[in-house]
């Protein structure tokens, strides 16, 4: 299936990437080339940048992500690696490590290609990773608006505003081919969701359908931790030590999430990858 702007959850997540590492930095200046002139885009998403003007970084990304601008994807497609194609080639390289493995980028900004392709469950698997390894990036997807040049463009995420349940982020994508697709996650307690649609007929019926995903699951799931840490949940023996055996437990909760209801069955079992001795 075709992603759309859901492509550029990959291009931000290599952003993060490069940011915690320390490769750029949010205050970076990124001068527009003729590539990212906004005018390339017509009748698309932008962040309307103009040639040869200096951009932040933190505002491309901003207009990345809230904007869904596809100017900005290749400014900073450019800034990082010098062309899109080599941008495209991160984006590929980062797919392979996350374990994507029915996705293939050909752009940065998700515009028709027939070489551009992603399934649902691959496309969560990218939500999962935003969240949980770049968190100072996916803290902007929950921001509602953003203003550059005197435009202000909302988030086209729709569920950013309803207030029966917590969603912070993701993304939507929409082109005429793809039709309307949103990855979005809301938490409830300990428990995180992230849900996906792609295809939908329109705007409402993405919302709502990812909307039915995430109450499905709130309703039917939970979220426990059947070990704290520091709690012992097992004695084993221990070789040339003045006790004959010492407690075993976990350094940090652990939190695990399965059908309401099913926690009372959960079992715990560990595997020694060598016999424990005293120090």
């Amino acid at each position: 299936m075709s992603p759309a702007s859901l492509t550029k959850m990959m291009t931000s997540y290599v952003i993060g990437q490069e940011l915690a590492r320390g490769n750029i930095s949010e205050d970076d200046d990124v001068t527009i080339s003729k590539n990212a002139w906004a005018k390339n885009f017509p009748d698309s998403s932008k962040m309307f940048i103009e040639v040869g003007t200096t951009v932040k970084v933190k505002d491309l990304n901003r207009g990345i992500i809230i904007q869904s601008g596809n100017d900005a994807c290749v400014a900073m497609a450019e800034h990082i690696a010098g062309s899109e194609d080599a941008f495209v080639d991160l984006m590929n390289a980062w797919a392979d490590t996350i374990g994507m493995t029915n996705t293939h980028f050909a752009n940065v900004h998700g515009l028709d290609n027939p070489n551009l392709y992603s399934t649902p469950y691959d496309m969560a698997l990218l939500g999962k990773a935003l969240i949980r390894d770049v968190p100072d990036e996916y803290r902007i997807y929950s921001q509602k608006k953003f203003t550059y040049n005197g435009i202000t463009q909302y988030n086209r995420n729709g569920l950013l505003w309803d207030k029966s349940m917590n969603v912070d982020g993701i993304k939507t994508g929409h082109t005429s081919n793809a039709g309307y697709s949103l990855v979005s996650s809301a938490t409830e307690g300990q428990m995180r969701l992230v849900a996906v649609v792609m295809g939908t007929k329109d705007a409402n019926a993405r919302k709502s359908e990812s909307k039915k995903l995430l109450s499905y699951g709130f309703r039917f799931f939970e979220t426990v931790a059947p070990h704290k840490a520091g709690e012992t949940f097992v004695e084993e023996k221990i070789w040339m030590g003045n006790k004959d055996t010492i407690a075993l437990g976990l350094d940090q909760d652990t939190y695990v999430t399965l059908p309401r209801g099913e926690a009372k069955n959960l079992k715990a079992s560990f595997v020694l990858e060598k016999e424990l001795e005293a120090p």
